[in-house]
């Protein structure tokens, strides 16, 4: 597995270098295969091929690479240590580029990199969840080669937060609706729900200040609703 690894390891921190390999090896197959067994179609099929392959990895092989370590990977933690932003943009944005340090699970410290766009990151999302500098994440990584690690966003301090502040979005955006209208039964029916989905998706979390807060609005709202009920 850690062969598999570092290949992963490869091809999402050197993206320019693999695309020209990925070219280089689909070209060459295609010329020997026209001069071993003169098909002259695989000239053009393998280097079309390769090219496809090419711009595959560059866009998709860090999420091949977070579901092969989120599924072999043994759990560990891991902290940048040092953050610097680059002169490189993607999606209009710097890249940075950071230095870690994992802890494996037998107590070996490992120094590793990755960059914002190299990072592989668990669960697969449309956003790049990189954790803030000093503070420590779970992270995955395969014995043998620990320099290619997976960040688990989710099981981590910082993806927690993220989680919770992503759907609360719903709830403050309802709760701003009825302060505008306190007795108005649609906003309040759309803001028991949305407080309902929320405290139900996170109800097997910790006990924290917030829910107890939220938990009391929505026996309010129900006994409200109950009041405005002809």
């Amino acid at each position: 597995m850690y062969m598999i690894s570092a290949v992963l390891y490869f091809l999402t921190h050197h993206p320019i270098w693999s695309f020209l390999m990925i070219l280089f090896f689909s070209f060459a197959m295609g010329i020997l295969l026209l001069i071993w067994r003169n098909h002259v179609k695989w000239f053009f099929i393998l280097p079309t091929v390769g090219f496809l392959a090419a711009i595959f990895n560059i866009f998709l092989t860090h999420y091949l690479n977070s579901l092969f370590l989120n599924a072999v990977g043994t759990e560990g933690t891991a902290i940048i240590v040092y953050a610097e932003e680059t002169n490189s943009l993607y999606n209009d944005q710097y890249v940075w580029e950071y230095e870690v340090v994992l802890k494996t699970s037998d107590g070996q410290d490992v120094a590793t990199s990755f960059t914002t766009m190299s990072a592989s990151i668990y669960p697969l999302r449309n956003a790049i969840l990189i954790p803030p500098k000093g503070e420590v994440f779970v992270a995955r990584y395969v014995s043998g080669f620990e320099r290619n690690i997976l960040i688990m966003s989710d099981k981590s301090d910082y993806g927690k937060k993220w989680v919770i502040n992503t759907d609360l979005k719903p709830v403050i955006k309802a709760e701003g609706q009825l302060a505008t209208s306190p007795t108005n039964p649609k906003f309040i029916s759309e803001y028991r729900l949305a407080l309902q989905v929320f405290l139900e998706k996170h109800r097997d979390g910790p006990v924290s200040a917030l829910m107890r807060r939220y938990e009391q609005k929505l026996e309010a709202l129900e006994a409200t609703e109950r009041k405005l009920q002809p």
